[in-house]
């Protein structure tokens, strides 16, 4: 009679070491690069909460930049962009005409999906970084990086929402995927606990982890007679995962002059969870961790751009909060959240537009460091990049999604940036061609994404 033989028996063999499957399907060959030829090789997309000033109440529009497409002045929000704006692209003009449901959460379902709202609440299709990762992602250890600053404010309690949620698997249920919060647990888990100036220190990780390979291989292979010729064929699927990890897990991050190990700072006042003690007004104020905001924000960014140069993954997403945005902002005196100068407390535009100019402040420094990473000589991150920036509403006091005040930026797949691009007027405004563009650049040569009555094909444009 043939042995059966249980997964936890198996686990056992490996000598109850924690060498999970999950842990090994993650795990993939080298990470080379799988773009096509000439197209974009990286996706960053950053999402920020409530639109822009795109009226200020006085009929000044705060966020539009002065002058023609290549001859433009920056306006006060943008001008923090001023060191970065040859690789940038202001886009105005574009509506979100699939953002239909509650008037947040369509917002954000439609940015990166393009499409209602389903029966649930959530997208339905895959946002636009999920497709992308499908094509470029085959592999980097992982597919795609999901992380968010202060998330889960009011209403969702910590919770992941419809009202919070940005990211949808390119699968046939369009999972939403909940961003990572703790800035710990990410370097851990991205980084691990390698001391960037000890190559000693990497080399004895390195050498155990192929030691505990090694060992369950050979444990492994003395379970196999054993076992029935089904089970034997799983098993020799789950070796040859193995084999493949030991000749791959030298291309774990090594500090190197592109791949630099970020400096691991004190978060230990921030507090990733606070959003499960939030309430749906707001009223509930965690004053320590709003003050972190900042410094976890760097922080996090300057992982995501490692994350990048260090081939870990080709697609990032971050988001600095959620569409309800409860927190405070006492770094800037603010002492309301940013609902609050949103509508709640009728409409601020002077709060509204410094909340925005920091945001702006962010996004400078994420292109800025981007752009000194060195992939080759004269070719930046950013150049082999494109970086979407966007939000769920135009303007904050009538949830409008016209005139969407969107950014790209980079040089990635041929996208040509230092312009401002206007497109009043134009009939086919949907800003599902702009997906469908941004996935051009990626070699996808489809020509329609998320709702079809919404597309009429590519943008024209970007290059």
């Amino acid at each position: 009679m043939t042995k059966r033989l249980s997964r936890r028996a198996v686990m056992q063999g490996a000598g109850g070491l924690a060498i999970a499957l999950p842990w090994l399907e993650i795990m993939g060959t080298a990470a080379t690069a799988h773009a096509k030829e000439g197209c974009a090789k990286r996706f960053v997309t950053v999402y920020t909460p409530g639109g822009n000033v795109t009226d200020d109440g006085q009929g000044e529009n705060r966020w539009r930049p002065t002058g023609t497409e290549d001859d433009f002045t920056l306006s006060s929000i943008l001008a923090p962009l001023e060191a970065v704006r040859d690789k940038l692209l202001v886009m105005d003009g574009l509506a979100m005409r699939s953002a239909i449901g509650e008037q947040h959460q369509a917002g954000i379902i439609a940015w990166l999906c393009g499409t209602p709202q389903g029966g649930d609440g959530y997208a339905q299709g895959p946002s636009v970084d999920q497709a992308i990762a499908s094509l470029i992602s085959k592999g980097f250890p992982r597919k795609s990086l999901q992380m968010a600053v202060r998330w889960g404010t009011g209403k969702s309690h910590g919770l992941l929402h419809p009202i919070n949620t940005v990211n949808f698997e390119d699968n046939e249920n369009f999972d939403p995927i909940p961003p990572r919060l703790d800035p710990q647990a990410m370097f851990d888990s991205l980084f691990g606990a390698l001391d960037p100036d000890s190559g000693q220190d990497f080399e004895a990780r390195l050498a155990r982890k192929k030691s505990i390979l090694d060992f369950v291989d050979r444990r492994f292979e003395s379970l196999a007679p054993g076992m029935g010729s089904a089970d034997r064929q799983k098993l020799e699927q789950h070796l040859e995962k193995i084999r493949e990890l030991e000749t791959s897990i030298g291309d774990l991050p090594i500090p190197t002059d592109i791949c630099q190990i970020p400096e691991r700072i004190d978060t230990s006042d921030y507090d990733p969870q606070t959003g499960l003690n939030s309430t749906d007004n707001g009223s509930t104020v965690d004053a320590t961790t709003d003050e972190a905001i900042p410094k976890v924000g760097r922080f996090m960014t300057d992982m995501l751009v490692m994350s990048l140069a260090c081939e870990i993954t080709p697609v990032a997403s971050l988001q600095w909060t959620d569409t309800e945005a409860k927190h405070t902002f006492p770094w800037l005196g603010l002492e309301q959240h940013h609902h609050y100068y949103q509508h709640d407390g009728g409409f601020r535009p002077l709060e509204c537009e410094q909340i925005a100019t920091w945001y702006s402040e962010q996004h400078a420094y994420l292109l800025e460091s981007m752009d000194a990473v060195e992939m080759e000589p004269g070719i930046s991150l950013l150049d082999e990049s494109v970086v979407f920036f966007g939000t769920e509403l135009a303007h904050p006091s009538t949830h409008a999604k016209t005139n969407m005040p969107f950014l790209l930026a980079g040089g990635g797949g041929g996208m040509r940036g230092g312009r401002f691009l206007r497109n009043d007027g134009l009939a086919d405004d949907s800003h599902n061609n702009l997906l469908v563009a941004i996935l051009n650049l990626f070699g996808d040569d489809r020509q329609v994404f998320g709702s079809p009555e919404h597309c009429t094909g590519p943008y024209v444009g970007l290059s």
